[in-house]
């Protein structure tokens, strides 16, 4: 257990309900805290830090020579280089030293001696890194449906190429602002000043912030809604700004690992700070995840387990609402709206989910968000049918009724359940769960609007 006993039940034992908000919004707190650090206990978010770093070694060259490409077409590739020194601040002399060697390599890449293979191999490295930072995320956002070819490649075409001139477009309009002769006459006056001073602390904090959001709601294949998105990239943001400050003061005073590593250790420290970063982009996306879906929150590590009566129970509701919308008329459900609905896991969700698309039951409609339609006639579909197919689901092919002989009379006592079964719900169709149309409630008369 990371936390004490006693910890853990004054965190989790006293229920929500019927407290003042402002103590209801601490326990919360509290327990997103108690959930992060068992994450990160876990070992899981570090072990995709870590991943991360590899995978950012082999192609942060290729990424900044295909920015430099594209920023060299509008004058601007020169900000590449103070961005580097921004990012890699917190190494003190050597991120300046680790700024010259990137460079170097940069200008050093001649596109026209790697050829057509080459030039596939650089760019496969690129994207690589992008789709390992969305497979990370989905991870956290327990979405197992990637996206498809064709999403990704638009989506990661956009940002390779797009990005890199809204980031340095932007940089340049405030760069402009910043030396306007106006704005200069502003700051002659003590509010404007003092707030100018202010606004110079709290911009890099804001920056971040902007950029962390951003990653949180594009980046996962599944819609993170806006508030969710700020939390997390607040909390990364002022999580990752405090983390350079403190390691700007371990580089300072870690002149052993010069003695020690000699000139690996600019290497190493590169790669320490790179964990960093990646380990807090990782836990503010966390922090997004619990804000959005608080059913997680659970004082228990891992995903709930469902038995079996709670997979038929789910398997029902799940069909109820989803026949009711296609019958009457409506937006198909999407698992994230179904999430939503029940207030169960999505993991629980996907589980009974799938287990009706093997089975024939269910079909999947559309790419991006993705939507979920009966695969068939429902007046023509028993929910004895659609009980067998939750029971049926994960079943292992070499282990089944037929390969597990039973005496006769188990035999016996199981057919007479199957047919109870039967009897009791086998002439109710799927149709049923629908349930009747909704009444419309009539218009009011223009005089009651």
């Amino acid at each position: 257990m990371l936390f004490p006993a006693r910890i853990e039940r004054a965190v989790w034992n006293p229920p929500l309900e019927g407290m003042p908000f402002w103590k209801a919004f601490a326990f919360r707190v509290a327990r997103m805290v108690l959930v992060l650090a068992r994450d990160v206990q876990s070992g899981d978010l570090t072990l995709r830090a870590m991943s991360l770093v590899y995978t950012t070694l082999l192609s942060l060259v290729p990424l900044l020579a295909l920015s430099f490409s594209v920023l060299k077409a509008f004058g601007v590739h020169n900000q590449i280089e103070p961005i580097l020194n921004r990012f890699l601040a917190p190494l003190g002399d050597k991120g300046g030293e680790i700024t010259q060697r990137i460079i170097g390599f940069i200008a050093n890449l001649n596109v026209g001696v790697l050829g057509a293979l080459g030039l596939v191999l650089l760019l496969y490295t690129v994207v690589s890194l992008i789709q390992k930072i969305e497979t990370s995320f989905n991870h956290i956002w327990h979405v197992r449906q990637p996206r498809s070819i064709g999403a990704r490649f638009s989506n990661y075409l956009s940002v390779l190429l797009i990005g890199p001139i809204l980031v340095f477009s932007a940089m340049a309009v405030t760069a402009g602002f910043a030396t306007n002769s106006l704005w200069r006459h502003l700051l002659a006056v003590q509010p404007v000043s003092e707030l100018a001073n202010w606004m110079g602390h709290a911009t890099p904090y804001l920056l971040v912030i902007a950029a962390f959001t951003f990653i949180y709601m594009f980046v996962p294949n599944t819609r993170v809604r806006f508030f969710p998105a700020l939390v997390g990239a607040i909390v990364g943001g002022v999580l990752w700004q405090s983390a350079g400050m403190l390691f700007a003061v371990f580089v300072a005073t870690s002149t052993r690992y010069s003695a020690i590593y000699s000139s690996f250790a600019i290497l190493i420290l590169f790669m320490i700070w790179l964990y960093v970063s990646w380990l807090i982009l990782l836990v503010g996306a966390s922090v997004a995840f619990y804000r959005q879906h608080p059913e997680y929150l659970v004082a228990r590590s891992g995903e709930p387990m469902l038995s079996m009566r709670m997979r038929e129970r789910l398997a029902l509701v799940l069909m109820s609402l989803i026949a009711r919308q296609h019958v009457h008329g409506g937006t198909p459900w999407t698992i994230e709206r179904l999430t939503h609905q029940l207030g169960v896991p999505m993991k629980s969700v996907g589980l009974v989910l799938d287990a009706l698309c093997e089975s024939g039951l269910l079909a999947i409609g559309g790419e991006d968000h993705p939507a979920y339609l009966p695969a068939r006639d429902l007046a023509a579909i028993s929910v004895k049918q659609l009980l067998d197919a939750v029971r049926r689901a994960d079943e292992d092919p070499a282990l089944t009724p037929h390969s597990l002989p039973a005496p006769a009379v188990v035999e016996l006592l199981l057919v007479k359940l199957d047919d109870a079964a039967t009897g009791a719900v086998g002439t109710v169709m799927l149709r049923d769960l629908a349930g009747p149309a909704p009444v419309e409630q009539p218009a009011k008369p223009a005089l009651l609007r």
